[in-house]
């Protein structure tokens, strides 16, 4: 019991202060669009049950976000619906996760992201940070590979 009662004198209240600043995202690096062309974004992390349950995946996607966040692969592989109705989940995605730029900005201007950066984006929202390390590669005073 003592050390129950000392693991809780060690936490502390995180301040509400230090919540909105967590909320208002983090700037990520994203693959780029081409060779030399960096893209760095402010994003955050929605929640996928928010976004089901309000309505911004809409219920002819509910059956394919499930699969894409239990990694369910019991569709066919070769079921073009499924695609189509990933990337409508992904978009979803992208557009509750970017910050800065925006996805309405994004899509006002005519910019597409490439696939690597609608995966990269899939996996930060899921996994955090720690998901884009093997898309990050040698970053600069990190000392990863």
């Amino acid at each position: 019991m003592s050390e129950a009662r000392e693991i809780n004198k060690q936490l502390e209240v995180t301040p509400i202060t230090t919540l909105k600043e967590y909320a208002k995202g983090e700037l990520v690096e994203f693959p780029p669009f081409a060779e030399g062309q960096s893209f760095v974004a402010r994003v955050k992390r929605p929640s996928m049950m928010v976004l089901m349950k309000t309505g911004k995946i809409p219920n002819s996607l509910m059956m394919t976000a499930n699969a894409l966040f239990t990694g369910d692969n019991s569709k066919s592989a070769m079921d073009e619906d499924f695609y189509r109705e990933v990337l409508g989940v992904i978009e979803v995605i992208a557009e509750a996760s970017l910050v800065e730029p925006s996805w309405k900005e994004l899509q006002d201007e005519g910019i597409e992201l490439t696939d690597d950066q609608y995966t990269f984006l899939f996996n930060y929202t899921q996994k955090g940070i720690k998901a884009l390390e093997p898309f990050r590669g040698e970053q600069p005073g990190t000392g990863n590979n």
